[in-house]
């Protein structure tokens, strides 16, 4: 917990960064695309948190270098032929023959992460933002320090593809689970006003600081509720989590899998299973995790998988709770929502497409201060 806790100067810094671009949107009465602009934040706090500087994404709000593009493109290759890996040699070769080099995004995370390491290497005891801001070390710190330890055994290469590694593991879930609950919220009004009202409440009481920390935030039921429920119905990964049936074979719910087999399930079905979570298992409702039956607490919890289970749970969810638990509050207390153009038409749903990460499209939203200067 302590050194999770130790990157929080690092979230605060993004998130001082994405409230002051919410002001300045806000005061143009503008819509803004909050999917697009929440994937910066979460680009430019795992950017800190990777190298030690962030990329620049919520410098204006573009895509730096092409990489969101990038990551979009590999996913929307990655998810259908991942399902039919026996195609991936022929596919890919004749992929890379008609769009030629391409892979600029990716080009220039590695170059980006090359950089670093180089920098590093003139300067090993700096901090590579210039300064020393936490007494956390940015990864690629601790993956050059591995690499000088056993240079055989973790290489320059696990350096560059580890750094490559954490933003594209850890920029589109968190950008995903940061739009579903500011989605869910605006579609449940009376969610977002509980919501709301704990925030002010902590806030008054002096329970919650004006840039909120981790532990501040864990003792807010009413957030933990909502970060959860959120993670129920709209787990940011949408295709199931297979594994590999070990030797002797297996039975699973009474039925019989051989050695060799792939097995999954499905969260997005886990999820919504009413005899887990009630009739209501569709509905998204907060207060499903503040009842005081502690044995179906235990139940709901032992099948609430969106990170995953066993040896293969997502490495990044601690960092992710951490950038969501602190935002969230602070942007619900500081401004109003409103989503805008299709999204506004009563019934209508928001459109995702599911790449394995299910990710919203043209999430439009209008915002205004709720403290009028």
């Amino acid at each position: 917990m302590s050194s999770l806790i130790s990157y929080e100067p690092y979230v605060n810094e993004c998130a001082d960064l994405f409230v002051q671009r919410l002001s300045e949107i806000s005061q143009t009465g503008l819509p803004m695309d909050m999917g697009h602009w929440l994937q910066c934040y979460a680009f430019d706090v795992i950017g800190l948190i990777t190298y030690g500087k962030r990329l620049g994404f919520l410098d204006s709000g573009k895509d730096i270098g092409g990489v969101m593009e990038a990551l979009e493109a590999f996913l929307s290759y990655a998810a259908p032929v991942g399902i039919y890996s026996k195609l991936h040699p022929f596919l890919f070769s004749m992929k890379n023959y008609v769009a030629g080099s391409g892979g600029t995004g990716r080009a220039y995370v590695i170059s980006f992460t090359r950089s670093r390491v180089a920098e590093s290497m003139k300067t090993p005891t700096a901090v590579m933002a210039g300064k020393k801001t936490t007494s956390a070390e940015p990864f690629l710190i601790k993956f050059l320090e591995k690499h000088e330890q056993s240079p055989d055994k973790f290489t320059s290469t696990n350096v560059t593809m580890g750094c490559v590694a954490n933003m594209v593991a850890g920029s589109d879930t968190t950008g995903i689970t940061l739009s579903a609950i500011l989605y869910y919220l605006l579609e449940n009004p009376l969610c977002l006003a509980a919501l709301q009202q704990e925030i002010d409440l902590y806030y008054i009481e002096g329970k919650l600081s004006e840039k909120p920390t981790f532990q501040e935030t864990q003792q807010m039921p009413y957030l933990q509720a909502v970060i959860k429920e959120t993670l129920r119905l709209h787990p940011a990964t949408g295709l199931p989590l297979e594994r590999v049936v070990p030797k002797g074979g297996a039975t699973i719910s009474g039925r019989f899998f051989p050695e060799g087999s792939i097995v999954g399930i499905k969260t997005w079905v886990q999820h919504r299973n009413q005899s887990i979570y009630g009739l209501d298992a569709d509905i998204y409702r907060p207060e499903r995790w503040l009842i005081t039956d502690e044995e179906q607490l235990s139940i709901m919890n032992r099948h609430w998988i969106p990170f995953g289970l066993g040896s293969r749970t997502c490495l990044g969810r601690h960092i992710s709770r951490l950038e969501v638990s602190k935002l969230i509050p602070r942007i619900i207390r500081e401004f109003n929502y409103e989503l805008d153009g299709d999204l506004a038409q009563k019934g209508t749903k928001w459109s995702t497409f599911n790449y394995w990460f299910v990710k919203p499209k043209g999430f439009m939203v209008r915002i205004s201060s709720r403290y009028k200067s």
